[in-house]
């Protein structure tokens, strides 16, 4: 570096200025140039600290783009203190080729390296709200899920704001990276003399760093993880690639699809089907000691007015196929009986023939089937395969009070909508509805609270409500907030939900209610789980009785140690132990 700056400021002093492609043993006559417009030779001391700093500068850059992390809970102070293998192995090729073709490869590796930070960004943004990473086959199409959320939850102006401001850093990230390698390139072939002994060191120590396992804060310092990171990512996308015709097999096997209508569930004939989603009703929710207490009293309380209005209930545990977003690919698992994981399968299985729970319902002529969908508001085509012979949406269930963040109606409201609209009707047909209530969607503010159902009218009512409640950016400032925010929104869910059934169910009433999937690593704390709770209440005996072998818990608070199924699994139980 020191001889760099010799280098260049006796080429500043005579006015000249070696070109990228020029190394210190070029023996060809560099041309006169005064350089940067003639500062670098007015200010020859100026432009050597210039020259200097834009090195380290490099250096720095592509340090960090190799060192970062693709999660934020893995990102320390010490995830930078590495000798990144990459960075060798790419010092070797640049020293290794002639001028132009060097260029050529510095390019190509400077926005090679910048797409890469770009996917290890994207990652960390999975990781904070799905808690995984970003898939390259599948998640494209949740790029444009996510701006929808942004205007939702914050407005158009907050939509923009973000949006600029990712495309203006991915832009940076790509230019800075691209000028960080090109930068280095010339660097080292001009200091060749101090640069091949310097990179033969570095290697040598890495392989000895590697073969000791030296580490630094617990990870080795001998770092390779890039290589790591793009191996499995090649390995997701040949599998992801290749997951359609696995699919396709997994859809075509149903025990159920031969079945006489008259032979299928016939166990709930006469009864009022319920399935409802809680969203973000997670395990975290019951098992965190800073949420438990609140949320066992809730259950409880629930439990208790259940029972005094004559109903019983049993509670297990479901895994569901994501966590922290993905609502309807959870909804698609449980229904179809299929483990539905990514958006091309969920295309696939809503443009296929494969029956699901909902449509084995419609299937028998036995019940008339609706869906109340709070969360859509726009057209929802998918809603047909399911089998559902009227969908309630946003702009159907008569709501005139104002969205709370993204939820556009609150729970209490579409559950007595649903009464109003269906349930309640006189001489009418057994009802198989699928309901999938939103106020527990986040960003868990403001949060609706229950009134008297009798007060709720149009939903204005909701208006002084939401002036009341708390506002998500101040919420989202603190981890503990969003956390006590979260918990409070399932409170207010499964409240709405029990009240409804106390309020208006009756002996024919069957209620099967269950969490989608865990909330954000936010509330989670990062952990892999993905266990939600799922509940069945009744007051007739016989239809509990039908699945006393299960090993459900009594009451709506599913025991540690109870049962847990994948949600997949779900579907082909119910059918059976309904079809004796």
């Amino acid at each position: 570096m020191a001889e760099d700056v010799v280098q260049e400021t006796r080429s500043s002093e005579a006015g000249e200025a070696p070109g990228p492609e020029e190394s210190a043993d070029d023996p060809r006559p560099v041309a006169p140039s005064p350089g940067w417009f003639g500062w670098r030779r007015r200010h020859p001391r100026a432009s050597r600290g210039v020259s200097v700093g834009t090195s380290v500068l490099a250096v720095v850059l592509v340090g960090l783009a190799l060192l970062l992390p693709n999660r934020l809970d893995r990102t320390t102070y010490f995830s930078f203190l590495r000798l990144p293998v990459e960075a060798i192995l790419l010092a070797v090729v640049l020293l290794a080729l002639p001028p132009k073709p060097r260029r050529f490869v510095a390019i190509g590796s400077g926005l090679f390296l910048g797409l890469f930070t770009v996917l290890k960004l994207t990652d960390m943004g999975f990781y904070q709200f799905l808690a995984r990473p970003f898939d390259l086959v599948f998640d494209w199409i949740l790029l444009n899920d996510a701006t929808d959320f942004l205007r939702e939850s914050f407005g158009r102006s907050g939509q923009l704001l973000v949006v600029t401001g990712v495309i203006v850093l991915l832009v940076a990230v790509l230019a800075l990276s691209t000028w960080a390698v090109i930068r280095l390139a010339t660097v080292v072939d001009r200091h060749r003399t101090v640069a091949v002994p310097t990179t033969l060191v570095l290697g040598t120590a890495w392989v000895a760093c590697f073969t000791l396992g030296v580490q630094s804060g617990g990870s080795p310092f001998a770092s390779k993880g890039n290589s790591e990171v793009l191996a499995n990512r090649v390995e997701y996308v040949r599998n992801g690639l290749g997951d359609a015709k696995v699919f396709q097999k997994q859809a075509a096997a149903d025990a159920f699809a031969d079945t006489p209508p008259d032979q299928l569930l016939t166990g709930l004939r006469g009864k009022d089907v319920l399935f409802t989603f809680v969203e973000s009703y997670g395990r975290v929710a019951l098992d965190d000691p800073a949420m438990a207490p609140e949320m066992d009293a809730t259950l409880a309380e629930g439990t208790s007015r259940l029972e005094a209005a004559g109903f019983d209930s049993r509670s297990g545990w479901l895994k569901s196929p994501v966590a922290g977003a993905g609502s309807w690919l959870a909804h698609s698992t449980f229904l179809s009986g299929l483990w539905i994981k990514n958006q091309q399968r969920y295309l696939s299985l809503t443009t296929g023939d494969r029956a699901t729970l909902t449509s084995y319902f419609q299937k028998t002529g036995a019940w008339r089937t609706v869906g109340i969908v709070p969360g859509v508001r726009k057209n929802w085509p998918e809603g047909k395969y399911f089998g559902l012979d009227h969908i309630y949406d946003s702009t159907h269930l008569g709501y005139q009070g104002p969205y709370f963040s993204w939820s556009p109606v609150p729970d209490q409201f579409s559950m007595e909508a649903f009464q109003r609209l269906e349930h309640g009707k006189k001489n009418r047909d057994p009802i198989m509805a699928e309901i999938i209530l939103a106020s527990s969607h986040n960003p868990w503010s403001p949060i609706p609270r229950t009134i008297d159902w009798d007060d709720l009218g149009d939903g204005t009512v909701f208006n002084q409500i939401k002036k009341e409640g708390t506002n998500p950016t101040e919420v989202w400032k603190s981890r503990e907030r969003v956390r006590t925010e979260y918990r409070k929104a399932v409170q207010y869910s499964v409240d709405s939900l029990t009240q409804w059934l106390e309020r208006y169910g009756d002996e024919n009433t069957v209620l099967v209610f269950l969490g989608d999937h865990q909330p954000v690593p936010t509330v989670t704390g990062g952990s892999a789980n993905r266990d939600v709770p799922i509940t069945i209440v009744a007051k007739d005996p016989k239809v509990l009785d039908r699945i006393s072998d299960w090993g459900w818990t009594d009451g709506l608070k599913p025991a540690g140690n109870a049962p847990q199924w994948g949600m997949d699994k779900f579907r082909d139980r119910f059918m059976t132990a309904y079809a004796k």
